[in-house]
């Protein structure tokens, strides 16, 4: 009797565009990588065995070499594993049994290779036995059928094991969506290997919409991040977010890093003085200049409050060199801000710039309501670097005296000369300060 493969053809395609979408929509998380080439192998292995596997053995016969068909199988289940792998890793070690977790998976995917090494041994019991290429009665309980369907069903158990594990471990809430989704859907999944020809797209394709489902509303949590994000991070910061979820690249870490504080001189005098829509176009150019300057270095902006801006390096993205960072970001600042005030100013109302930089350990996190967050940094660097920053003339750097310990460029440290020990509000001794030279 002649199959109908059409059925298989159109899940065969939902597997493929599904991993395609995912990949295109989340290209740099490795978790969304592995979990595209699950997918990718789900629909490879639908369209091998409909279209490729079973008009060959029409025609051929079973030859030697047939059990590798079974490769696409096998690679689905180890790449399911692998974004499992993967999704864990984002989770906080101090909150998962790192080396149990690890070693179950890896388990589950040496069984999956077990199931290729079989299927490549025995392709004719397995043809017969196993697969649903072929219309007849496959008794489930046959040991020609348990010699395949063992090691994949153990392997599925440990799959969804793991996955029961890492949800109690309270994994990134929109990872959490997928993980539930891949709980409900990998079974049904998994049957069409083994259910009737007839009954194994619908059952695959009940399997591939749940968790289609859930990744629609891991893309949807994700894009609502970007652009809460966006407003005060750096653009690294979302890579971050990608790779390690959204509580762990967020949450509160004590560190050291550098600050960057600025804002115009005059301008108070100035606004009062000029049109509010000609303020807002000179504010609006100058938080431009600035934001384009902090993102070139990795800096977080964490503060826009006026003609205010307070920069965060080497949080929430690590920097080595954060204080030459630092240095760097307050020339540039400098440079463009002196050629935008000189543009801004005119007979009476002059405007100009100041920066402040400070290094030293501060407690940054997450903190606010339900209805608005705020990535702070709280230490005295942040307050040091806002007390230089008005301390500073216009075209004028003021660095402390850490941030000068901490560049290693003899070069660069030449261009940092000492200044007076500034008596500064909130610090009970006068304050060591250096000035940038012009470049």
């Amino acid at each position: 009797m002649e199959i109908d493969l059409r059925p298989q053809l159109i899940v065969a395609l939902l597997a493929l565009g599904m991993a395609l979408a995912f990949v295109i929509a989340d290209r740099r998380s490795p978790t969304s990588r592995a979990l595209s080439l699950f997918l990718a192998f789900v629909g490879m292995s639908i369209g091998f065995g409909a279209l490729v596997a079973l008009p060959y053995h029409a025609r051929h016969g079973l030859q030697w070499w047939s059990g590798v068909f079974a490769l696409p199988e096998a690679l689905a289940f180890i790449y399911a594993y692998e974004w499992i792998l993967r999704v864990r890793r984002t989770v906080p070690t101090r909150n998962l049994k790192t080396r149990f977790a690890d070693r179950q998976l890896r388990v589950a995917q040496g069984l999956a290779l077990v199931y290729l090494l079989l299927s490549l041994a025995l392709p004719e019991l397995r043809s017969r036995y196993f697969q649903n290429v072929e219309i007849g009665a496959r008794p489930l309980a046959s040991a020609e059928f348990w010699i395949f369907a063992a090691p994949l069903a153990v392997s599925l158990v440990l799959g969804i094991g793991s996955a029961l594990l890492l949800l109690n471990r309270r994994p990134d809430k929109a990872e959490l969506i997928r993980i539930v989704a891949f709980m409900i859907g990998a079974p049904l999944m998994a049957s069409g290997l083994v259910v009737p020809v007839h009954y194994a797209p619908v059952t695959t394709a009940i399997g591939l919409l749940i968790f289609l489902v859930g990744g629609v509303q891991y893309h949807v949590i994700q894009g609502s991040r970007a652009q809460f994000l966006s407003r005060f991070l750096a653009p690294q910061v979302a890579e971050l977010v990608r790779e390690r979820g959204l509580r762990s690249a967020t949450k509160d870490q004590t560190l050291e890093i550098s600050v960057v504080c600025c804002d115009l001189r005059g301008f108070t005098a100035f606004s009062a003085a000029t049109e509010s829509q000609q303020v807002i176009r000179i504010l609006r150019e100058y938080y431009d200049a600035v934001g384009a300057a902090a993102s070139a270095v990795g800096g977080t902006i964490k503060d826009q409050a006026g003609d205010g801006v307070l920069i965060l390096i080497g949080a929430p993205i690590a920097f080595d060199d954060h204080a030459q960072r630092a240095l760097d970001l307050a020339e540039r600042i400098r440079r463009e801000g002196q050629a935008l005030t000189e543009r801004w100013s005119r007979e009476g109302q002059r405007l100009g710039v100041g920066v402040g930089v400070a290094s030293g350990f501060v407690t940054v996190g997450v903190i606010g309501g339900a209805s608005r967050l705020e990535y702070t940094a709280v230490g005295p660097a942040v307050n040091l670097a806002s007390r230089l920053c008005a301390e500073a003339a216009h075209g004028e750097v003021l660095v402390d005296a850490r941030s000068c310990e901490l560049i290693a460029d003899e070069a660069r440290r030449t261009r940092l000369r000492s200044g007076d020990a500034l008596t500064l509000k909130g610090f009970p001794e006068p304050v060591p300060s250096f000035t940038l030279s012009a470049g």
